[in-house]
């Protein structure tokens, strides 16, 4: 389930349907899971074999196959899709206005990785100010008893942290941050009324009074690239950037100048603009933390990734309304 690409692609209730009437048992993985009504076809990506690109010709008349992203051309060519269902939350992938336009229904992983995301974006964070892994690193290359003890790293508590997109990641962060004594304060597309931290219009403003910019909103046009040099700038050469969102909201020319440059303090990344592509200049950077677009998956989350899926998928067969339906497209 690596980068995202779980997808389900089906032909409306009621469309015809290759083979016999025999239920098919869908498979996440080695797992299986419960069956669909007949005669729907079910296919799960293995995520350690390539993602097809189109339908395949062996099997014309089924609908429903493990892509890595719904465009209009894949659109056009499946004259009977119904319903995609992604397992991310960010939709950047897929064509809504295209899905709109054509009556096509579109869900995804909804709130179902808020907390694991959240988690992960704090983990990374005392990773960067505490400098774990680079004492670990530091431990394993033997200089301990040779260079002496690692210098210390920065505390947590008492921090400014910023958060770009205060949604249902971004809320949950800032929970988990308030436990630590952080003042917190936010970018978004609105002002959120409910809740009590300090609201920015604009994401420089954010940065300047921030020591911290969490990165959690969606990848829209609007938001490529919305932390660029003039952010950065106004960050600091103490500030830290944690990215959990994706990685063209940061432009990563400019990081990676900015880091080599000591115009940044650190970053924690988890997404980058070219996956799985990762700048070689921040392999030797003890100050930036990497991972592998890894947020979202725990096995906990997981597990609860396939029942939502498959209840999304009863949820269209049964015509009853999705449990996780992306706005505009339902």
């Amino acid at each position: 389930m690596s980068n995202e690409l779980l997808q389900y692609e089906i032909a409306r209730p009621g469309a015809a349907s290759a083979g016999a009437h025999s239920q098919p048992e869908a498979k996440f993985g080695a797992s299986p899971l419960r069956s669909l009504p007949p005669p729907q076809a079910v296919g799960v990506n293995d995520a350690t074999r390539p993602l097809p690109r189109r339908p395949r010709r062996s099997r014309p008349r089924c609908d429903f196959q493990p892509l890595a992203s719904v465009d209009a051309p894949l659109i056009h060519a499946l004259p009977s899709l119904g319903f995609v269902f992604t397992t991310s939350v960010g939709v950047d992938h897929i064509d809504l206005a295209e899905c709109a336009r054509r009556g096509i229904a579109v869900a995804n992983a909804g709130t179902i990785f808020s907390r694991d995301v959240a988690d992960y974006a704090l983990g990374l964070l005392v990773d960067v100010l505490l400098r774990v892994s680079a004492s670990d690193r530091y431990i394993r290359r033997g200089l301990w008893p040779i260079a002496g003890d690692f210098p210390p790293g920065r505390k947590l508590g008492g921090k400014r942290v910023g958060i770009v997109g205060l949604g249902s990641i971004g809320s949950e962060i800032a929970k988990r941050l308030e436990a630590f004594g952080c003042s917190i304060s936010y970018f978004s597309r609105n002002k959120k009324p409910l809740f009590p931290y300090t609201y920015f219009p604009t994401v420089c403003d954010l940065a300047a009074e921030s020591d911290v910019l969490v990165i959690a909103c969606a990848l829209t046009e609007e938001t490529h690239h919305i932390i660029d040099k003039d952010v950065m700038l106004a960050l600091g050469k103490d500030g830290i950037i944690i990215n959990v969102g994706r990685g063209p909201l940061v432009d990563e020319a400019e990081l990676v100048k900015h880091l080599i440059q000591g115009k940044i303090g650190g970053a924690g990344l988890d997404v980058f603009e070219h996956e799985p592509a990762v700048p070689e200049e921040l392999f030797r950077m003890d100050n930036v933390v990497l991972s592998s677009h890894q947020a979202v998956l725990t096995i906990e989350s997981s597990n609860d990734l396939v029942e939502l899926a498959m209840e999304n998928l009863e949820a269209f067969f049964s015509n009853r309304p999705l449990l996780t339906p992306v706005h505009g497209t339902t």
